[in-house]
C-alpha cells in the first residue's frame, strides 16, 4: 500500500496513532478534497466544511483529547462567490462552536477544486493509543455499513437523506470521554472496521477470535467514523452502563488473542 510505504519513509516515534501525543497535547491533521472525498453535487458548501471539521475531530476524540485550536488550509476555485465562501466559513464556525475550540489561522489559495486540510491541537491528560493487550474484548460504537450503501447510491446518481452518516458523521465524544479510563486501545473507523482491526493487530501483535460474524459490507464500509476499541473483560459492565447513559450502541464482537490479522477489504487510498 502506497500510503503505508510513504509513512514508513518518515522516521518518527509519534506516527502510528490517530494523532501525535507530545507533552500533554495531541496534534492531528486530515484532508478533505473535492472529487476524492466528495463531489460538490452531494453536499451543500457548509456541509462540506462541517464534515471536514468532524473528520479531524474524530481523531482527537479517540485519543481522549479535547480540541483547543484548529488551523485551516483551504483552496477554492475563483468561480466561488463571496456568498459561497461565507457558507464554507459557516460550517467551520459551526463545528468550532459546538466542540469548543478556536480557529487560529491557516492559509488560503486559489485552486481548481475545493481542497481542505485541517490541523487540530487538543489536550489530554490520559491519551488512548492503538496498542491493545491480549484477552481483551473488542467492540465498536453505532451501526456499520450505511455509509458504504449511501456512497454507492450517490455514485449511481441517486439521492440519500441529509441524516446520512456520509453527510454528517456521528461522533461519539460523550461516550468516549466518559469511558476512556476503562479502555485500553482505540481508533476511529475511517477506512473500514477490518482495516482498523489490521492496524491494531500490527501495532499490538494480536489477532482476534470473533464472537460474532461481521458481514463484509459492514466490515469494509469506510468513513463510518464510529469508534473501534478494546478493553479488559472486567470493565464490560461499566462500559455497558456508560453506553446506556450516553445512549450509545456498542457491539462486542471479538476477543484479542495471539496472532495476526489481515483485512480482506480493498484499499481506500491511492
Amino acid at each position: 500500500m502506497k500510503e503505508e510505504f510513504f509513512i514508513k519513509r518518515i522516521n518518527s516515534k509519534h506516527i502510528g496513532d490517530d494523532g501525535a501525543f507530545i507533552d500533554g497535547k495531541v496534534y492531528a491533521s486530515d484532508s478533505f478534497f473535492e472529487d476524492i472525498h466528495f463531489k460538490r453535487e452531494w453536499f451543500e458548501l457548509d456541509e462540506i466544511s462541517y464534515k471536514a471539521s468532524l473528520v479531524n475531530l474524530s481523531d482527537l476524540i479517540v485519543m481522549n483529547a479535547k480540541p483547543k485550536y484548529a488551523l485551516i488550509d483551504i483552496g477554492f476555485p475563483k468561480s466561488l462567490s463571496l456568498h459561497e465562501i461565507k457558507l464554507l466559513a459557516s460550517g467551520f464556525n459551526k463545528a468550532a462552536k459546538e466542540f469548543g475550540y478556536e480557529i487560529i489561522g491557516g492559509d488560503t489559495i486559489k485552486n481548481e477544486k475545493i481542497a481542505i486540510s485541517m490541523t487540530f491541537i487538543g489536550e489530554s491528560k490520559r491519551p488512548v493509543f492503538r496498542k491493545a493487550k491480549l484477552n481483551e474484548y473488542v467492540a465498536f460504537t453505532g451501526d456499520l455499513g450505511s455509509v458504504d450503501r449511501d456512497l454507492k447510491t450517490l455514485l449511481r446518481g441517486g439521492k440519500i437523506p441529509k441524516t446520512s452518516k456520509f453527510i454528517t458523521p456521528k461522533l461519539r465524544d460523550e461516550f468516549f470521554y466518559k469511558a476512556s479510563k476503562y479502555i485500553t486501545s482505540a481508533c476511529d473507523i475511517s477506512d473500514g472496521l477490518f482495516k482498523e482491526l489490521e492496524r491494531i493487530s500490527n501495532i499490538s501483535n494480536v489477532g482476534y477470535e470473533f464472537l460474532k460474524k461481521i458481514p463484509k459490507n459492514m466490515g469494509c464500509s469506510g468513513e463510518e467514523y464510529e469508534i473501534l476499541f478494546t478493553f479488559p473483560k472486567r470493565n464490560l459492565s461499566i462500559i455497558s452502563n456508560l453506553a446506556k447513559l450516553t445512549k450509545t450502541k456498542i457491539t462486542v464482537f471479538a476477543v484479542t488473542k495471539r496472532g495476526k490479522y489481515k483485512s480482506i477489504c480493498k484499499e481506500n487510498h491511492f
